[in-house]
C-alpha cells in the first residue's frame, strides 16, 4: 500500500510539473541553505583549527610580567622546578628576546635577537634550510654563533651563501657572530616572528649580549598524548600559588583552537536555525498546494470511498504525497547546498569538510515538514463525504 501511494505521488508530481516545481522551491532553498551553512561552518572551523595546530597545539607559552614584584623569580631554575612540579611536561625552554640592529657589509636591518637553548629548533619543529641550528657545546661555551630566520637571511644575503659569514649585532656595542645556519620559513606563533628573528645560544645572550634579571618567556612542550588544556590549567594553578595571578600571562594554542571551534560551531548552528525557517515557509507552500490538490481530486476521493477505501487509506495517500514532495526537495537541496559549499570553499581557499550529519538533519527535517503540513490536507480529504464528493463540480 505504501509503495502504491509513493508511485501515485510520483505520477502526480510528473503530471503537474510547474506546480511541483513551485512547491519544491521553498524546500530546496531551505535545505540548500542549511547544508551550505553547516558545511561551510565546519570547513571554517577545521581551517582555523588547522592553522592553530601548525603553531603547535602541544605547546604552552608563559610570559612573566616585567612590572610584577615577582618578576625576579622567573629564572632558569624556575623553569626546571615547573617541569618537576607539573606532570605531563616534556621540557621547559627559557627564551630571552630583544630588538637590535643587524649588519652585514653595508646592509643594516632591525630584527629580533633571541637567546635560546640548542634544543629549541627540534622542540618547535623548526627546520633549517642551510647549515644547522647551533649545538649544545655552542651554548655551554657561550660561542658567538648565530642562526638566521628566513626573512633576515634573504635581506642580508640576497644572493645566498650566508654560512660561515660574520654579521654584526648592535646592542650597546657591535659584536661579530658567525652564521652557522639559515632556517626555513615558519609562520609566527608564541608571540615570536621566526622569519624576522636571529637566534644565538642562551648563554651567549645572557653573558655577552644582555644580562637580563629574569627570563623573558618559557616555552613548555606537553608530553605526547597529554591534554594541553589540562596541563595549561595545572600550570596556571601552580603559578597562582607561587607568584600570583598578576605576575604572568599564559598562552596555549589548544585553548585558542577550542575557543575557535566553539564560536564557529555556535555561529553556524545559529545561522542554520535561521535558514531552517525557510523550510517552514516552504512547508506552508506544500500545505497550500496539497489543499488545492485535494480540491481538484475531490471526485477521485469520492469514487475511492464509494469503492470501500477507508479514511485512513485516503489520509495515508495524501500524507505520503506530501512526504515524497518534501523529501524530493530535500534531496535536491542537499545536492545544491553541497555544490554551493564546494564553490565557496574553493573561492576562499578552505579545505572542504562535508557535514554528513547535516544531510540527515536536512532530510529528516524536510520529512517532518511534509508530515506536519501534509496532515491537515490529508485529514480534510479523509473526512469528505462520498456523496458530496461525487457531486462536486
Amino acid at each position: 500500500m505504501v509503495w502504491e501511494n509513493i508511485k501515485l505521488a510520483l505520477k502526480d508530481m510528473v503530471t503537474s510539473k510547474m506546480r511541483t516545481l513551485l512547491s519544491l522551491l521553498g524546500i530546496v532553498i531551505g535545505v540548500a541553505s542549511v547544508i551550505a551553512i553547516l558545511t561551510l561552518g565546519q570547513s571554517a572551523t577545521k581551517s582555523i583549527t588547522q592553522s592553530i595546530v601548525e603553531g603547535g597545539l602541544e605547546m604552552v607559552t608563559i610570559f612573566p610580567s616585567r612590572t610584577s614584584k615577582k618578576a625576579s623569580e622567573f629564572t632558569e631554575d624556575f623553569g626546571n622546578n615547573l617541569q618537576k612540579q607539573i606532570a605531563d611536561i616534556e621540557i621547559v625552554l627559557p627564551v630571552n628576546s630583544s630588538s637590535a640592529n643587524i649588519r652585514y657589509g653595508q646592509q643594516m636591518i632591525t630584527g629580533s635577537v633571541s637567546g635560546v637553548l640548542s634544543s629549541y629548533a627540534s622542540v618547535l619543529d623548526y627546520n633549517s634550510a642551510e647549515g644547522a641550528f647551533f649545538s649544545l657545546s655552542d651554548n655551554l661555551l657561550a660561542r658567538q654563533v648565530v642562526v638566521l630566520g628566513a626573512e633576515i637571511a634573504e635581506e642580508l644575503f640576497p644572493d645566498g651563501e650566508a654560512l660561515g659569514k660574520y654579521i654584526s649585532i648592535f646592542r650597546n656595542q657591535a659584536k661579530s657572530y658567525v652564521v652557522v645556519g639559515v632556517m626555513e620559513e615558519k609562520e609566527s606563533s608564541f608571540n615570536l616572528s621566526y622569519n624576522s628573528s636571529v637566534f644565538i645560544p642562551y648563554n651567549t645572550y645572557v653573558q655577552r649580549f644582555i644580562k637580563p634579571t629574569n627570563v623573558g618567556s618559557y616555552v613548555v612542550r606537553v608530553s605526547e598524548g597529554a591534554d594541553a588544556l589540562e596541563v595549561s590549567d595545572s600550570i596556571s594553578a601552580y603559578l597562582d600559588n607561587t607568584v600570583g595571578s598578576d605576575a604572568y600571562r599564559i598562552f596555549s594554542p589548544a585553548s585558542l583552537a577550542e575557543m575557535a571551534e566553539s564560536i564557529t560551531g555556535t555561529f553556524s548552528s545559529f545561522l542554520a536555525a535561521i535558514a531552517a525557517i525557510s523550510l517552514l515557509v516552504g512547508g506552508i507552500g506544500i500545505m497550500n498546494i496539497m489543499l488545492v490538490t485535494v480540491a481538484e481530486r475531490t471526485k477521485e476521493i469520492g469514487i475511492r470511498k464509494a469503492l470501500g477505501a477507508s479514511p485512513t487509506t485516503i489520509m495515508g495517500q495524501f500524507i505520503t504525497e506530501a512526504i515524497v514532495l518534501t523529501l524530493t526537495g530535500g534531496i535536491i537541496g542537499i545536492g545544491l547546498g553541497t555544490l554551493l559549499s564546494y564553490v565557496v570553499a574553493n573561492a576562499v581557499d578552505w579545505q572542504l569538510f562535508i557535514s554528513y550529519s547535516s544531510f540527515v538533519y536536512a532530510a529528516g527535517f524536510s520529512t517532518l515538514v511534509g508530515v506536519f503540513f501534509g496532515w491537515y490536507p490529508a485529514f480534510k480529504a479523509s473526512k469528505l463525504d462520498p456523496i458530496e464528493a461525487l457531486n462536486y463540480e
